[in-house]
């Protein structure tokens, strides 16, 4: 592998170890540098934040403004993971050298892929926010393992799943893996799927616009 280029082992150590790290993720370690890792960090605490704040909004105790703030909330941590996302698509596409790198954050970015090379339909980055995603379900159901306040089959119930999903996290892993190797190559590419979140911009959702005509513009 490039070495340029993210291990599906690197990976997990780092989705592994910012979430051992005290502190996170209100508090965020350096990165290992300030492009590449530092995106796949970022995906990875909004992540955290995400999972986090679903669990709270599941709440059965508390008044509907709290509920509500959580949704707010996980609208905002969604739409940060999302482009953290992207930026770690758009850093691995020049990497690879499949993108023009001056158009590679526009909405329209110039392809440079090589004749023959087939197209994979899931991103080098989407795979990266999947194992962030499967680190925290793996660090969850440990924990499930460890508990001393639950009856054995729970704790034997919830080691088989915990299994389950490292080999998930494994098998996500060896897609990365092959994924840029193939692209290294010039066998296979990828490319920057915009997500354009519409119910997060006043310009595009209807009830968001119906709103601001109703208050006159303002």
């Amino acid at each position: 592998m490039n070495p340029t280029l993210p291990t599906a082992a690197e990976v997990i150590a780092l989705h592994d170890r910012l979430l051992a790290t005290a502190g996170w993720p209100a508090e965020a370690p350096a990165p290992r540098d300030e492009a590449l890792w530092l995106w796949m960090q970022t995906n990875h605490r909004f992540n955290c934040r995400l999972w986090a704040e679903e669990d709270l909004a599941r709440r059965t105790t508390v008044g509907p403004a709290e509920i509500a703030a959580n949704k707010r909330a996980i609208d905002g941590f969604n739409q940060a993971r999302n482009d953290a996302t992207e930026r770690v698509d758009e850093i691995l596409l020049i990497t690879l050298g499949l993108v023009d790198a001056a158009s590679a954050r526009t909405d329209a970015p110039v392809s440079t892929v090589p004749a023959g090379a087939r197209l994979n339909s899931e991103t080098g980055g989407s795979i990266i926010d999947r194992m962030s995603i499967m680190a925290l379900k793996v660090n969850a159901m440990r924990q499930q393992t460890e508990r001393s306040d639950v009856a054995a089959d729970h704790i034997e119930g919830s080691r088989i799943k915990l299994g389950r999903l490292l080999q998930q996290r494994a098998d996500l892993g060896s897609c990365l893996d092959a994924l840029l190797a193939d692209a290294l190559a010039g066998r296979a590419y990828f490319k920057v799927y915009r997500q354009f979140k519409m119910y997060n911009d006043p310009r595009f959702n209807p009830a968001l616009v119906a709103e601001r005509a109703a208050s006159g513009g303002r």
